[in-house]
Parts: structure tokens; sequence; C-alpha cells
């Protein structure tokens, strides 16, 4: 027997309820057997014992808290008040309440009717299969739920088969997260093949899971006959070689998607080659993370043969790939050259960037003011740590001067998150002619220095400036 049915508990209606309020057995075997199989007919792959139409006479005679009291003392579990108080609002939040199986029962019994929760999350709830099974029943009948949140809940290949079927069916669920759940790349062949042709669905989280080249095939096969998705999370996964080439290939066709979310998978040399031939034809795609991947030089080359015609994409994430100023400065000059490009942020905050990519960044900025790059540790070193107060503190006798190594040590003390190679580089571009002193100069002594300079000095007047604008204008370094 299906361990749904032995925990059978029906909410009857209300007419079939003996007048002391005590209710009646539930029927015979056959007669179970014969309701099983009128919901066969209409679709329903598995059996549990949540309340049908036919109880709708009593739940409309009930409010929701007292019908979801009333699920809570008959299934055998103990009310969450926070359920209590927010069944009539939109959101109804259960992130890492515990439900479990029972506590889905009861919240699924009450939901089944209820037109006023549009958003349910109920992640990291150790939901089981029981209680997968109780939820995607009550998605049967339950009409106004359009965003469902399932992570992290281990609900492996079953599960994704049982999901995979509601979303068979689906005609209401715009946005379903199923982040964290073991699910392999078998399990993705069920969403795969639910959500082909698909149009309902526009937000997707397989985020945290186990698909491989196999699942990313099934992935690619689905975005090529997709209608309808628009955010795609496939971060953290074990996505390279074929099944990202295969993920990029469904791309490359697919009319719908605007943000990709790729960021800690194995991308690298084939696999941003694929990417950069998906964005010469993709024509939607607005946002793309890239994050935590093995993107170097060579890889973002081939990456920027897609960028080099691309005119959609707007926000373009690389940070912690292992890219040079080298990789930086191919980027920013095939996004700057391409006159049609709508790109207007990309991420490269972990990449130290070099004098040139710094002034060809300014004249970027002319053309497009909009354009924010985000670039090395040298931006944020000024900004967030206070380098003026540190050279301040340094030099107390006023000399604008400091010792390179007064300032390595006032740096680690200050517990800077600058590791031994950036601290040196830092140094380096501090002090370029290695006389173990950085000489530097206020806000206020740059200014006088521009006022000074005439006009036929126009070019070192635009160095002057180039190299102020990397340091946040705080400080000015000779």
């Amino acid at each position: 027997m299906d361990p749904c049915e032995e925990d059978s508990v029906v909410l009857q209606p209300s007419e079939e309820h003996q007048e002391d309020g005590s209710v009646p057995p539930t029927g015979s075997q056959d007669q179970v057997e014969s309701t099983q199989g009128q919901e066969e007919d209409s679709g329903a792959e598995w059996d549990t014992d949540l309340e049908t139409d036919s109880g709708t006479n009593q739940t409309q005679s009930l409010s929701d808290a007292e019908l979801y009291l009333q699920a809570c003392e008959r299934v055998g579990t103990v009310p969450v008040s926070l359920i209590l108080h927010h069944l009539g609002e939109a959101n109804l939040n259960l992130n890492h309440y515990g439900l479990g199986p029972l506590g889905a029962k009861a919240l699924a019994i009450v939901l089944q009717n209820n037109n006023h929760v549009t958003n349910l999350e109920l992640e990291d709830n150790a939901l089981q299969i029981e209680g997968i099974r109780y939820l995607m029943e009550m998605l049967q009948t339950n009409i106004s739920i359009q965003s469902l949140n399932l992570s992290n809940n281990h609900l492996h290949l079953e599960g994704a088969d049982i999901i995979s079927k509601m979303l068979l069916d689906n005609y209401y669920i715009k946005s379903i997260k199923l982040s964290g759940n073991d699910f392999d790349d078998s399990a993705v062949k069920y969403f795969a093949d639910a959500l082909k042709g698909d149009y309902v669905v526009k937000e997707l989280d397989l985020s945290h899971n186990k698909f491989c080249d196999a699942g990313g095939v099934h992935l690619g096969h689905m975005l090529a006959s997709n209608v309808g998705i628009e955010v795609l999370n496939l971060s953290w996964n074990h996505l390279s070689r074929s099944g990202a080439v295969a993920v990029c290939a469904g791309l490359k066709v697919n009319s719908t998607l605007k943000q990709l979310q790729l960021s800690w998978n194995g991308f690298s040399h084939m696999e941003s080659e694929s990417l950069g031939q998906a964005l010469r034809q993709n024509s939607t795609l607005v946002v793309l993370d890239l994050r935590s991947n093995r993107i170097d030089n060579q890889a973002v080359t081939l990456l920027c043969h897609g960028l080099a015609t691309n005119d959609t994409l707007r926000v373009l994430k690389l940070a912690n790939n292992p890219l040079t100023n080298i990789g930086a400065l191919t980027l920013l000059k095939t996004v700057t050259h391409n006159t049609q490009s709508a790109v207007e942020e990309i991420d490269i905050s972990t990449v130290f960037v070099c004098e040139a990519f710094m002034e060809l960044l300014e004249e970027a900025r002319q053309r497009r003011p909009a354009l924010d790059v985000r670039y090395s540790v040298m931006s944020s070193v000024t900004r967030n740590l206070s380098a003026f107060h540190i050279f301040q503190a340094l030099d107390k006798e006023g000399t604008l001067q400091v010792s390179t190594h007064d300032f390595r040590k006032a740096v680690k003390e200050a517990k800077i998150r600058l590791d031994q190679q950036q601290l040196e580089w830092l140094i380096g571009k501090f002090d370029k002619n290695c006389t173990a002193t950085i000489n530097y100069r206020t806000r206020a002594g740059r200014k006088r220095e521009l006022a000074s300079i005439s006009k036929d000095g126009e070019e070192r007047k635009n160095r002057a400036r180039c190299r102020g604008s990397c340091f946040s204008t705080l400080v000015c370094f000779e």
C-alpha cells in the first residue's frame, strides 16, 4: 500500500458529517480503488488523500485559519502560527520551518481552494517525497499560486519525476526554484522533457545540483524548444565540455531567455568558444553571469568573438576567473569598438588592470557615460580602505612621503583583503622607481597641479586625470 494511503485522513464534505460532529468511516477498499480510477482518468499519476472538490461546501463555511487548524488536528501535526496569520496574504514564506510531510499535508489541504497566496516559499522543510506528493496534488486545484520555492529539500530523482508531472499540466506556476535538491543528469531529463515547448514558466532555478555532460545535453535540447523561460539559474553545477556546449547550442536558437547564470561550473576554452558563437546569433539575452569559472585570457578572447556583434547583452559578470589585465583590455576593446554594443555593466572586479585599460575606459566613458566597469582592487583600496588616512597616520611629520616598509605593515595591520602578491603589486605601482618611498599628495594638491598646467601641456593633464581616476580621487601618487 502506498505510504500516503496508510496515513489516510480525509476532510469529508459537510453533508457526510454526523450530527455529533464525528466522521464516519471513509469507505471500503473497492470504493477507494474506484476513486483512484477516476483520478487517473483526470491525469493524476499518484494517489494522495487530500480533500477533493466534493468538500467545497464545507470549506466555504470555514475560514482558512479554521480549516488549517482542523487539518492539523486530523493529520496529527502541530499548527504553525505563521501560517495562521498569513493565509490571507499574497506572500507565504515558510522557509526553514521544518514542516515535514505531515505539515506539508495540512498546508496542502488549506491551500487547495485558497485564492490569496501567490508566492509560496518552502525551502529547507524536509518535505520528503510524501510531502511533495501532497503539494503537487494541491496545485491541481489551486489557481492562485504563481511562484513556488522547493529548494534544499533533497528530493532526488523521484521528486524530480513528481514535480515534472505537475509541470506537464501547469497553467499557473510562473516561477519555480529547485536549487539544492541533489538532482542529477537523470533527474534533469524529467524537467527538460516537461518544459520543451512550455510557455508558462518564466523563471527556473536549478542551481546547486549535480548536472554534468548528459544533463547539459538535456538542458540544451530544452532551451532550443522552450518559448517561455526568461530567467535560468544553472550555477553551482558541473557543466563543462559536451554538456556546456549543448547548453550554448540551445541558447543560440532560444528566443526568450533574458538572464542566464552559469557561475561555478567548468567553463574554459571550448565552452567559451561555444558561448561566443551563441552570442553572435542570440538576440534576447541581457544578463550573463560567468563568475568563478576557468575563463582565462584566451577564453575571454573566444568569448569576445560573439560580443563583437551582439547588440542585446547589457550585463557581463566575469569576476573570480583567471583573467589578467591582458584579457581585461581585450574585453574592453571589444565592447567599445562594437558601436552597437548594449553592454552597460562589466564585472571583472578581481582583475588588476593596467594604465592602458584605464585610458581606454576613460575614453569609452566620454561616449558612454553609463558604462560601469568594476575592475581590480585598485578602485576599492582608496574608497573602502581609506588610503589617505593610512598615509596621514604614517606620515606624522607631514612630509608627504612614507616608506614602503611602513605602508606594507600598516596594510597588514588594517586587515586589508590583499594577499602578498596583490600587496607587492600595489606597492610597485606606488613606488615605480623602487626607491622604497611612496610620495603622495592630497586632492587639493593635485588640483593645484592641474590648474598650473598650461594649455600646451594638455596631454600631461589627461595623464594626470587618468591616474587620479584610478585611485578614486582621494590620493594622488608620484
